[in-house]
């Protein structure tokens, strides 16, 4: 059963719409129960509604404010469900100023972050995955991301968990039937349909985590820390990747003393790259902590690229590097330098190489770099996916996961009916709080109050 929503306050509520700045339009957004006053405050009269109107946006005393497009969406056919009011004039800052305060002299009040889009969720105009979609619709800086979260609030991803939701509530009711039997009356045929629709519902929930793992990737991107000894090409490599000279390169050992972070894109894939300082015993103090700083960042990267020179193959001082690497990190060892080498060199047979994914480059040249690229989007964990992602927060990751984790629980208790039943049951409300259907409103002001003003 649903559970019961709060309702939103009756109060209308009013926001410029637009981003700060000047711009050739700006909108004012209004929404509310019953502000036909409030629209014939500023309008004179109320327009037809669904139509673009040509109106005059009036003070208190008959003033013109503004000349520009009315569109009045009544309830509940509008993004909020509630009467919605679009005023479309001039976009600069002191008549979008002027309009909005003559909006809160008529009785609304400034909303609130992302209040627009919280009473479309409270009046079921959007489920809260779709909710938060929007905002990042809004904040999407590839064109990947933007597609990933416009399939999100299409309600690409909600239809994906309702649909396990459904197969849930078959396999909780087929388990509930078979608890008023005893066991000897339960037939094989029952227990073959409860364990196929138990391998169902977890086959379609770890593609779903698979998906939703792509669509977080997009929108928090990975953090990829360079590492290796001095003057292998950490700097170079860094500049190539970005395009452009964002760290000094230099002959001169111990260069680079702090990190340095670049964000690039790879495929859509946000990406933040980090050159450190190079791995060595240091020559002062000032060293030290560079390499400290390194390791620090190491600890907390999604991928590490170990960088090494070709010419001179994997060193005593790259094995110890390389065995004192975080184990829990991915790694992904890059031969740099390979312009120096003769055509038919080898520097990769290497024992200790056995099993770890590296690719040579020349980050001089630019050889092996789209290579290295393919690899690293592997390596943090993007794949092409022909259906396309849907946008996914780590919130989301974490109910999938819970849900997953109940299931595969459910799975050791199949001769146990009341424990099998509880945790199909733990499975199904990890899963409706991705889509709103359990979620404490603590949750929902920590969600919403994330959004800009006038969305």
């Amino acid at each position: 059963m649903k559970a019961k929503l709060p309702q939103p306050n009756a109060d209308a509520i009013a926001a410029i719409a637009t981003a700060q700045g000047r711009g050739g339009i700006g909108v004012v957004r209004v929404s509310g129960r019953h502000i036909e006053t409030l629209i014939c405050g500023i309008l004179a009269k109320l327009p037809v509604a669904r139509h673009a109107t040509l109106s005059n946006f009036m003070d208190e005393n008959g003033g013109i404010l503004d000349q520009g497009v009315a569109l009045f969406f009544p309830a509940p056919h509008s993004f909020t469900g509630e009467d919605v009011l679009e005023l479309q004039g001039h976009g600069g800052p002191a008549v979008l100023q002027l309009v909005l305060r003559r909006c809160l002299d008529l009785g609304a009040r400034l909303a609130q972050p992302g209040e627009f889009t919280r009473r479309a969720f409270l009046n079921g105009k959007l489920d809260l995955a779709q909710a938060e979609s929007v905002a990042d619709l809004i904040e999407a800086n590839t064109t990947e991301a933007a597609r990933s979260a416009m399939r999100s609030l299409r309600g690409e991803f909600s239809a994906a968990i309702r649909g396990m939701v459904d197969e849930l509530v078959h396999l909780r009711m087929l388990v509930e039937a078979m608890l008023d039997f005893p066991e000897d009356e339960v037939g094989s045929v029952d227990l073959e349909r409860r364990d196929a629709l138990l391998n169902t519902v977890r086959s379609r929930l770890q593609h779903t985590l698979d998906t939703a793992k792509q669509g977080s990737l997009l929108r928090e991107g990975a953090h990829v820390v360079i590492a290796g000894q001095p003057n292998v090409g950490k700097s170079s490599l860094l500049n190539r990747l970005a395009g452009e000279e964002v760290a000094l390169v230099s002959n001169i050992p111990g260069t680079t003393r702090d990190v340095i972070r670049q964000a690039i894109h790879i495929c859509g894939v946000p990406l933040y790259i980090m050159d450190t300082a190079g791995l060595r015993d240091p020559d002062d103090a000032v060293e030290s902590m560079g390499i400290a700083r390194a390791h620090q960042t190491m600890h907390r990267a999604d991928l590490i690229l170990l960088l090494l020179d070709a010419s001179k193959g994997l060193t005593a001082q790259d094995e110890a590097i390389l065995s004192g690497l975080p184990a829990d990190i991915p790694r992904l060892l890059v031969f740099n330098k390979t312009d120096l080498l003769d055509r038919d060199a080898v520097v990769f047979d290497n024992a200790p190489l056995a099993g770890a994914a590296f690719v040579g480059v020349s980050a001089k040249t630019g050889a092996g770099i789209e290579e290295l690229c393919g690899k690293l989007l592997e390596a943090v964990g993007w794949r092409d996916q022909e259906s396309g992602a849907f946008m996914a927060r780590e919130r989301h990751l974490r109910a999938l996961r819970l849900a997953q984790t109940h299931l595969a629980q459910a799975q050791t208790v199949l001769d146990r009916a009341e424990l099998f039943a509880e945790e199909l049951r733990m499975a199904q409300r990890a899963l409706n709080e991705i889509t709103g259907e359990f979620t404490p409103d603590d949750l929902l002001g920590e969600i919403f109050s994330r959004f800009c003003i006038g969305k």
